[in-house]
């Protein structure tokens, strides 16, 4: 097998393979009238447009913008810029391609923490919460919904807005909860499963696919709906579970809820409540500035403007 290769190594001349992520894909003709797909691949490393001139209807059968594709060809330069001429494509999936060194987290941004040890660190979590009801509360939403938890961002645009994202955050809010609940009068059995369910209904908000967006349901109906219905389906199957934690729970997922924007439409009515949101924000801030700093291209000691924050960020601690 020959060693894959990432878009940042690729020089004129070489015959490259590699898996990559289709962001763009055209159906186009030349013109002689002879049809070739125009397309835009990226991994974690850049972004390189490529054609398929060769053997068009058939290729054209085997992957759609959006997919993960395996693919092998020859980088040549167009107009100064390099252009990959591919003469093989396929759809690459995990199934069939895990095999040969496909992973998801090279074709898009994706945590740099390991799931599965995320995962891990989560489940001692729940373990931890004292309270019977809450703790069967959530440990059977996490296990209903391990597959899609494990890869699901924790936003479209904003912060941790990239593979596992949402179980990154999830893990870095409980853990502050853990730190800092003992210095107020709060539950902290309720804010732990604040925290870990709040969210809960991006797993039917956000796609899983590659390119993370909203499903229809996440436009017409949002998460903190349907959030709320997970949590409600969920308590039906949790014997005796009292009434006052279920109304205290559907509170935490409407008001501590964040849009693109870090709002929620309701506002904190209790101490865990409010609580939870403060963890909530700081972690998605500092989440933000992190990653702003770290995609920051300009020389010297500030990034430029365009970031959440709106202001050239201090990035010493980067250039020294």
């Amino acid at each position: 097998m020959k060693k894959l290769r990432p878009i940042n190594t690729f020089i004129e001349g070489d015959k490259v393979q590699g898996f990559y992520l289709c962001v763009e894909k055209h159906l186009r003709y030349t013109r002689s009238g002879d049809r070739y797909i125009d397309l835009g691949l990226r991994d974690v490393t850049g972004h390189i447009t490529a054609k398929i001139w060769d053997n068009v209807s058939v290729l054209n059968e085997k992957f759609d913008a959006g997919n993960a594709v395996a693919v092998s060809g020859i980088v040549e330069t167009f107009l100064d810029r390099s252009q990959l001429i591919i003469k093989k494509i396929n759809k690459a999936t995990i199934q069939h391609y895990s095999r040969y060194g496909f992973d998801p987290a090279r074709v898009v941004p994706s945590s740099k923490k390991n799931p599965k040890k995320m995962w891990s660190e989560i489940e001692s979590l729940i373990d931890g919460i004292k309270n019977t009801s809450l703790k069967k509360l959530v440990k059977l939403i996490y296990r209903s919904n391990k597959k899609r938890l494990l890869v699901l961002p924790g936003s479209v645009k904003t912060h941790y807005s990239y593979r596992s994202g949402f179980i990154e955050h999830t893990l870095s809010t409980a853990q502050i909860a853990k730190k800092i609940c003992s210095l107020y009068r709060v539950d902290r059995d309720l804010v732990l499963t604040g925290i870990l369910l709040y969210g809960i209904g991006k797993i039917n908000e956000i796609n899983t696919e590659y390119e993370a967006d909203y499903t229809t349901e996440g436009h017409l109906i949002g998460c903190s709906a349907m959030g709320r219905d997970i949590v409600r389906d969920a308590i039906l199957k949790v014997r005796g579970f009292p009434d006052d934690f279920s109304k205290r729970i559907d509170h935490i997922i409407l008001s501590c809820n964040l849009s693109n924007k870090l709002q929620s439409q309701e506002k904190p009515s209790f101490p865990e409540a409010l609580l939870i949101k403060q963890i909530i924000l700081l972690d998605a801030r500092m989440n933000l500035m992190e990653v702003a700093l770290d995609e920051d291209q300009e020389t010297g000691k500030f990034t430029n403007r365009h970031n959440y924050f709106r202001v050239p960020l201090y990035k010493k601690d980067r250039i020294e």
